[in-house]
């Protein structure tokens, strides 16, 4: 080892050793903090001669967006400390038979929080039917599910469109598969007034078939009682013996087949009329021959 190498090591010693020193020193109170440079620094940095390197970064970043900016979108997001949560709707175009409301919330659940649901049942008539062939369960035809977070609802739709609602290959629900729509811009309280309408629709149109019915029904009485005075009316004038009734002839002007039939059977006539005269004659002519030449 050279000289200088050395030398260089025990400058490097004592430095260690003073350092050491002076954070025994700090640690027991002798020394403080320098204070006065962190002042001057902050002094530096309030004039503009220091600049706030890391917040420049920040800010270029945020311009270039990179960076986004989060106590804005905190501020946006939270009124009073509470997020606050847009709710979306899914409509549901297919419902397989024999699924139910608490289903559709369970197989929903894990993509995100459920809020209310609502499935439309099939049609009185069809239920009819089915009841008449056996079945007494009703079944229902579409649905509208509420997510509390319409970006949640969004992606639900755009994941499990067209893919197979059953998680297992035996699952009975395999075979069916997901229809759903997000309905933008699309409320609860819109679906409840379209429901509330439709009942008013179907009131109405009730309303309006038992009127109808009322009135088809009183036109039949009445022409039943009708029909039965007219029958007491005449019944008692067959009794006295009134037939006083009025009897109405229409003539027709004749067809033309009747005509050539008519033309015919004077046709006949005629030469059965010519055929007698004849016969008539010749006679005459006998008898009147025979006279002349018979003896006095």
């Amino acid at each position: 080892m050279s000289l200088q190498d050395s030398s260089r090591m025990e400058r490097e010693m004592k430095k260690d050793v003073d350092n050491d020193e002076e954070d025994e020193l700090m640690d027991k109170g002798v020394l403080g903090h320098n204070d006065d440079d962190d002042d001057e620094e902050d002094d530096l940095m309030d004039k503009g001669v220091l600049g706030h390197e890391d917040d420049d970064e920040e800010d270029d970043l945020m311009d270039k967006g990179v960076l986004g900016h989060e106590d804005d979108e905190e501020d946006g997001n939270k009124k009073g400390g509470k997020v606050k949560r847009i709710p979306g709707i899914i409509y549901l175009g297919h419902i397989p038979p024999r699924l139910r409301p608490k289903h559709l919330r369970n197989m929903l659940t894990p993509y995100g929080e459920i809020g209310r649901i609502f499935l439309q049942p099939e049609d009185g008539v069809v239920r009819k039917k089915r009841r008449k062939a056996g079945s007494r369960g009703s079944n229902f035809t579409e649905g509208w599910v509420e997510f509390q977070d319409k970006r949640i609802a969004k992606r639900v739709a755009a994941a499990l469109h067209n893919t197979p609602m059953g998680s297992k290959k035996r699952h009975r629900l395999q075979s069916d598969l997901w229809s759903m729509k997000y309905l933008h811009r699309f409320h609860w309280t819109h679906l409840s007034e379209r429901l509330v309408y439709e009942q008013t629709v179907l009131r109405q149109r009730l309303r309006t078939e038992v009127s109808q019915a009322k009135r088809e029904t009183n036109f039949y009485l009445s022409n039943v009682d009708k029909s039965r005075s007219m029958d007491k009316r005449r019944k008692r004038q067959t009794d006295q013996g009134d037939q006083s009734e009025k009897s109405w002839d229409f003539t027709q002007r004749q067809t033309e087949e009747e005509i050539q039939l008519k033309r015919r059977d004077q046709d006949k006539a005629r030469l059965i009329q010519e055929k007698s005269q004849s016969n008539v004659s010749l006679l005459a002519k006998i008898f009147n021959s025979s006279q002349k030449h018979s003896p006095d």
